[in-house]
């Protein structure tokens, strides 16, 4: 979900530590422009509340109680219209960082950060759904992983395969019931992993591993 233009951008703020979360609660709290709609110290709330609330923004804890961050994530990403998501957390993992911006986080925020980074970032990845922010040491930025080559996952293979029948970005959304950007995020995923730049090259790279019917029937690849 997107906020418009001059309308308060709805946050959920999943964190166990209370203080932690109430200070940031307060920061958001005191700008015209962010909504907090709720808060979680678990990540099943936090699933919960996206469904309920429908946030446009959630800021999430990267160690909190529950499933874990990624399954967490996924399951955020999941709901019919997903928010974006910023990860918090106090260590700077560039392992962890891949995984979860492969995922499909849209930012990735050291709990060091100041306040102004933490409201910029929230604010950019507010405003355009093609931006991932990150707020962590140039180090580990540096030792950031492609995401690995080899076999597509389950999801990709689903989104390439209705690429390859000529569907547009919007409608494999339709189909697949996810957002538009979720669709972006997975073909950006299958070209790295194909090492490919466009959607037909990696339609033809697909079908030469066998990762595709070879007889699937290929439209003109929409955008």
């Amino acid at each position: 979900m997107t906020a418009g233009a001059g309308v308060a951008a709805r946050v959920v703020i999943a964190d166990d530590h209370t203080l932690f979360r109430e200070g940031i609660v307060e920061i958001c709290d005191n700008e015209h422009d962010l909504d907090v709609v709720g808060q979680a110290g678990h990540g099943e709330l936090a699933v919960a509340l996206v469904r309920r609330t429908g946030p446009d923004v959630v800021l999430l804890d990267v160690e909190m109680p529950g499933p874990g961050a990624e399954e967490t994530l996924t399951q955020m990403l999941g709901v019919p219209e997903p928010p974006r998501v910023a990860i918090l957390t106090m260590h700077d993992d560039a392992r962890m960082v891949s995984r979860l911006l492969a995922i499909g986080a849209q930012a990735y925020i050291s709990k060091s950060s100041t306040r102004e980074e933490l409201l910029a970032a929230i604010r950019a990845v507010r405003n355009d759904s093609d931006r991932v922010v990150l707020s962590v040491a140039k180090e580990t930025v540096s030792r950031l992983e492609r995401p690995a080559q080899g076999p597509l996952s389950a999801r990709e293979l689903e989104v390439l395969g209705l690429v390859a029948r000529g569907l547009s970005n919007a409608q494999v959304a339709g189909e697949l019931y996810i957002s538009e950007g979720t669709v972006k995020r997975h073909l950006t995923n299958i070209y790295l992993k194909l090492e490919v730049r466009s959607r037909m090259s990696a339609i033809n790279k697909a079908m030469a591993m066998r990762l595709l019917p070879a007889a699937t029937e290929t439209g003109a690849p929409g955008r």
